[in-house]
């Protein structure tokens, strides 16, 4: 026991400072520097300058994604579209709208525009300026896929007169503006769009927009008022990622035409000289990667099967003899195909007639360089084989009465007189025949 009383009091100074620390306040901690809440934050950058489609909706999607993620203080969109896709569009739109960071729309730089399409993603967004030189409107809906009898386009304007209403509604934007945009296909510069409260002002470079910014109160996709802070903002690229950039080149019209172009002849090629094997892959490769880009565009598929009619008559030119009847069927089944091969009302969506005409008249002459040569080689003298020895000239070497031996295109052959009067040993002969292994001469000149 007295072992045991003096082992407790032993402890008993440290259960005291263990109550005392335990009964103390607790001391209050650093501040966590690991969010700047003062300070100027950032503000994230996209462009679009291309046109609206399956790419640019998901670059743009990504973008606002990315806004969200990491808590910018709104998002920028440069803008510079002629319009797109109703499908892309909408989908940009839904991103816009499900965002919790404002988004601000931007016509820019100096002389671009927003049509088309372009005029509702400017309406969609809680702020939207413009360059000075710009302009935006236009956004009558069009079919891509050829014409559309008067009920479907009334439907289709009605539609769309809906949707950019209630774009207008609500960001409190001019509401019958936009309405005659769609119905009327109007357009206004950047004066007065502001004048008319379609856009809420001009801003002459990104960090005056940044200053005019400041300061507005909007409402994000949570339905609260935010006040938006990006004077002094950094301004952070959020570039085009590799994907979205090697996609957005199959995007083109034109590239998708000549990447068929290749499949084609890559196929032809290779079915011409079986076994070369690289045509053939070339070809395969560069065939789904134009199709893949076709997606996007309104495809006519009879421009694409006279496309590959035209490819198929041309490889039936090399294996038939038609004298270039087939290779001008190919030309015109060619060059048809590829006026229909997209349907589309803006000339940003089809191909180019300075690409068509070029291609078209490249393959055209090529088949029928090949065709003139085959012409030429059919009409040349046979120089090989028994054949070739008719004509040739030699020389008697024994007399031939009516049989004798000749030396001949560096050989010597069984000969007979072809008149079967005796040829004197010497004497210069001209083959006139082949019988198997024995030739027929006549003499020619003097010995």
């Amino acid at each position: 026991m007295k072992r045991l009383r003096v082992r407790c009091s032993r402890l008993l100074p440290l259960f005291v400072l263990l109550g005392a620390a335990a009964a103390a306040p607790a001391s209050p901690s650093p501040p966590d520097t690991s969010a700047t809440a003062a300070g100027p934050g950032f503000v994230l950058w996209a462009k679009l300058d291309d046109v609206v489609g399956p790419i640019t909706a998901g670059y743009l999607t990504d973008a606002v994604k990315a806004a969200d993620r990491r808590n910018a203080d709104a998002l920028v969109i440069e803008m510079d579209t002629p319009g797109g896709l109703d499908t892309a569009m909408r989908q940009i739109i839904k991103a816009i709208l499900a965002s919790d960071v404002p988004v601000c729309v931007y016509v820019a730089p100096n002389g671009a525009r927003a049509a088309s399409a372009g005029v509702y993603i400017t309406y969609s967004a809680q702020v939207a300026a413009m360059a000075p030189g710009t302009n935006l409107g236009a956004a009558t809906p069009v079919n891509l896929g050829g014409g559309m009898d008067s009920t479907m386009a009334h439907k289709v304007a009605n539609d769309a007169e809906a949707y950019i209403r209630s774009l207008a509604r609500l960001r409190g934007r001019n509401e019958a503006w936009a309405a005659e945009a769609v119905r009327k296909a109007v357009s206004l510069p950047s004066q007065d769009a502001v004048k008319e409260h379609v856009v809420d002002f001009i801003a002459r470079d990104p960090r005056d927009l940044l200053q005019k910014m400041d300061g507005l109160t909007v409402k994000t996709a949570s339905d609260s008022s935010f006040v938006i802070h990006t004077a002094g903002a950094e301004i952070r690229d959020y570039p085009m990622s590799f994907r979205y950039q090697a996609l957005s080149i199959l995007n083109n019209p034109n590239v998708a035409y000549m990447l068929l172009l290749l499949g084609f002849y890559g196929l032809f090629f290779e079915l011409s000289s079986p076994g070369a094997i690289f045509p053939g892959v070339l070809g395969g490769i560069a065939l789904i990667l134009g199709l893949f880009a076709l997606q996007s565009l309104s495809v006519n598929y009879a421009g694409l099967l006279l496309m590959a009619l035209g490819v198929l008559l041309f490889f039936l030119e090399t294996q038939v003899t038609s004298h270039g009847v087939l290779a001008i069927g190919g030309t015109v089944s060619l060059l048809v195909g590829s006026l229909l091969l997209i349907n589309a009302p803006e000339p940003y969506l089809r191909v180019s007639l300075k690409v068509i005409i070029p291609a078209v008249g490249a393959s055209a002459a090529f088949f029928i360089f090949a065709v003139a040569m085959a012409l030429r080689a059919q009409r040349r003298k046979v120089v090989t084989g028994s054949e070739g020895l008719v004509g040739t000239l030699g020389v008697a070497r024994t007399p031939l009465d009516p049989e004798g031996k000749i030396f001949v295109a560096g050989e010597h052959w069984t000969a007979r007189s072809a008149t079967g009067a005796p040829i004197p040993q010497g004497a210069r002969v001209e083959v006139v025949s082949v019988d198997r292994l024995k030739v027929v001469v006549k003499p020619v000149g003097d010995s």
